[in-house]
């Protein structure tokens, strides 16, 4: 009987150390080039935290930035700089202190077809008159867009190759040109050169020194009325779990 009621006690003890979440839902404001990363880290932080629900509405960080000046309604917001969320911070829409959770690593992606090969070459590919059009994200709202741009002109491209830039709002959407051939060569994140619908080109690493180290921080805004779930979500994707998930899709540490 006894062992009955310290199962019993035991179990209760337990029920009461786990939060009560059924219905709580935390949105986050993420920049577009986490896509294929909250892909898997939703359903992950979810099963750890049954009745909690992550809504994730992706864009470019300036952008998102903007939208939370206006009252959009999020609660967390994982930019791909430091830059957007200590701007929310100066301006007191953020509680606590910015967190780094990744490093961004920039990639120029080439079509196979063209014949170049950007191992070899590098950034001088692009000066090829087969590349006609290179995809770019928005150097003003995407920090991948702004590293991109800073490539070039620390290069001494820029000049040489501006014409042929076009520019996504966000780095989905260059990706997208790349996808659908609107442009032979193109300036994306680590994770998306994984794509199975990028498979047909050539990737490389743009080396780290012609582009400023992109630490990738986040932040828990003031709004949130969910500041529980919240807190668990950041401890979540600076676990060990989901920075092994961010390195296997090509970030570095943060």
């Amino acid at each position: 009987m006894r062992l009955r009621v310290r199962h019993l006690l035991l179990v209760l003890m337990v029920l009461a150390s786990i939060p009560v979440l059924q219905g709580q839902t935390l949105t986050i404001a993420a920049a577009a080039n986490l896509k294929a990363a909250l892909d898997v880290l939703k359903p992950a932080f979810e099963a750890k935290h049954p009745g909690g629900t992550l809504q994730v509405s992706l864009g470019a960080s300036g952008s998102l930035t903007a939208q939370i000046q206006q009252g959009a309604p999020f609660d967390v917001f994982l930019a791909a700089d430091a830059e957007f969320p200590e701007k929310l911070a100066a301006a007191g829409f953020v509680t606590g202190e910015s967190f780094p959770y990744a490093t961004g690593r920039l990639m120029l992606w080439l079509r196979k077809d063209v014949g170049l090969d950007p191992g070899k070459d590098g950034l001088k590919v692009l000066l090829n008159p087969a590349v006609k059009r290179i995809a770019i994200a928005n150097p003003t709202l995407a920090p991948f867009g702004r590293s991109a741009e800073t490539t070039l002109k620390v290069a001494r491209l820029f000049e040489a190759v501006k014409a042929k830039l076009v520019f996504g709002e966000n780095i989905t959407q260059a990706a997208q040109y790349l996808q659908t051939g609107a442009a032979e060569a193109g300036f994306i994140s680590s994770p998306q050169v994984l794509a199975p619908a990028l498979a047909g080109g050539l990737a490389w690493t743009v080396p780290q020194s012609l582009y400023p180290v992109q630490k990738q921080c986040g932040v828990i805004l003031k709004r949130t009325a969910q500041p529980a779930l919240a807190a668990a979500f950041k401890g979540y994707l600076l676990g060990p779990e989901a920075q092994a998930i961010l390195a296997k899709l090509g970030y570095g540490a943060p």
